[in-house]
């Protein structure tokens, strides 16, 4: 075992024990990755969203799944400590975070699989649950001239952390989510077992994760489709609309520059120092049948003034997504995504447009509209009722089945951690 223990002057005996369940820990595992507490702890108490900030007792940098296993059923051994994976810390809400408990850096885990290879002809690729979608493109474009199918908008996010959303953009509407764009998974679950799940094998916990939110299991593994990567984008997808010619704006860039254009916002917002700023984004699925209702409401009424960043609206099908996963949609079968990515510093500005949020989102409700959150965080547990409707049974029953426990994705706010039988 490799550990990192930062040293703490404690106020309290509060503190102390704090150290001296760190040190407990440490003792009992073994292993090959490091255990960092303290003062060095900091990149886990926070996420892109800015939002919140939880200090967990430690942060685990795990070499790989059986490093994950470990912690998971030395969490298992106490009354109180949760697990939480945390990928490139993209969550919104705190999400990754885990209050006194455990924090697994996924991002240490992103060299462990790399593997190119063909069934029955078709081209596969195993990639880790740590790795960036980003360096999953670049390295599939340049090695095989291939690209997984189904991408997000932003590719900086871990390979796990958008499996256990769904995995959007603008091509889901052709090829579905990144949900429905992967074959198999290695998988730890809340009882610290690894395991290997598909469609055919171990199925309930494969479909479970995908979409589950870290409530079922941490994806150390994930086989993703591919398919040939086209060298250019525009061009060849003009070819294939019907529009008027004279509002036509064009502009050829490679595949990997297209995919990865949100890639240059980053930087740019990271020279004009607004990168860091609190994200008080909402992402939300919202039915055809109420788009109109939406639009008058939301659209022109209450964010007629922007929305401090840009909106992104696009469709999609919901006959593309499985319904076996852990995904909760809206009823009708086209819907859009409705993202309102918010750039703003902190202050007052912050809370206006967090009050803003629970605003829309309380509309949505109070109006009945055919909804989702996406990236959903909810407080109550009738919230989260509410969120999965029929769902919310087999939820619970894959919950009972996986993590009994509730040991895993504290941060999700959906169930509390229990004792040990």
């Amino acid at each position: 075992m490799i550990a990192c223990l930062g040293r703490i002057v404690h106020d309290n005996d509060a503190e102390s024990k704090l150290d001296d369940d760190v040190s407990s820990i440490s003792k009992s595992l073994d292993l090959q990755g490091s255990i960092e507490s303290g003062c060095v702890t900091g990149l886990a108490s926070k996420d892109f969203g800015g939002l919140y900030s939880v200090k967990p007792l430690a942060l685990i940098k795990p070499s790989g799944a059986e490093d994950i296993a470990r912690v998971v059923k030395a969490a298992s051994r106490t009354s109180h400590l949760t697990v939480a994976a945390r990928g490139n810390g993209h969550s919104i809400n705190g999400q990754a975070m885990a209050g006194g408990g455990l924090v697994i850096d996924m991002r240490s885990t992103e060299e462990n699989h790399f593997k190119f290879f063909k069934i029955n002809g078709s081209p596969y690729i195993d990639v880790s649950g740590g790795a960036l979608w980003e360096d999953v493109l670049t390295r599939c474009v340049s090695l095989f001239g291939l690209a997984p199918r189904s991408w997000t908008d932003y590719l900086s996010l871990t390979v796990g952390g958008t499996l256990s959303n769904a995995g959007v953009s603008g091509q889901t509407f052709r090829h579905g989510p990144q949900t429905s764009n992967v074959t198999e998974l290695d998988v730890v679950t809340g009882k610290g077992e690894i395991t290997v799940c598909s469609e055919s094998q171990n199925s309930e916990l494969f479909f479970g994760v995908l979409g589950g939110l870290g409530q079922f299991g941490i994806i150390t593994r994930a086989r993703i489709k591919l398919q040939p990567a086209p060298d250019m984008t525009v061009s060849r997808l003009l070819r294939r609309l019907a529009f008027v010619g004279r509002v036509k704006f064009q502009a050829d860039v490679s595949y990997v520059e297209f995919l990865l254009r949100v890639k240059r916002a980053e930087e740019q917002a990271k020279a004009n120092c607004i990168w860091d700023s609190p994200h008080p984004w909402l992402n939300l699925f919202v039915s055809k049948s109420d788009i109109v209702d939406f639009d008058r409401t939301v659209f022109k009424r209450m964010v007629k003034n922007g929305v401090g960043g840009p909106m992104l609206i696009y469709p999609l099908l919901r006959s593309k997504w499985d319904n076996r996963t852990s995904v909760a949609l809206p009823e009708g079968e086209i819907f859009y995504i409705v993202a309102l990515l918010r750039f703003v510093p902190k202050g007052p500005s912050v809370e206006k447009l967090v009050a803003q949020n629970h605003e829309i989102v309380n509309w949505c409700i109070k109006e009945g509209l055919d909804f989702k959150l996406y990236l959903p965080h909810y407080q109550s547990k009738e919230d989260w009722k509410r969120h999965f409707g029929n769902q919310w049974t087999r939820f619970v029953e894959r919950k009972a089945c996986f993590d009994p426990m509730a040991i895993l994705a504290p941060g999700q706010k959906i169930f509390k951690r229990t004792h040990q039988s």
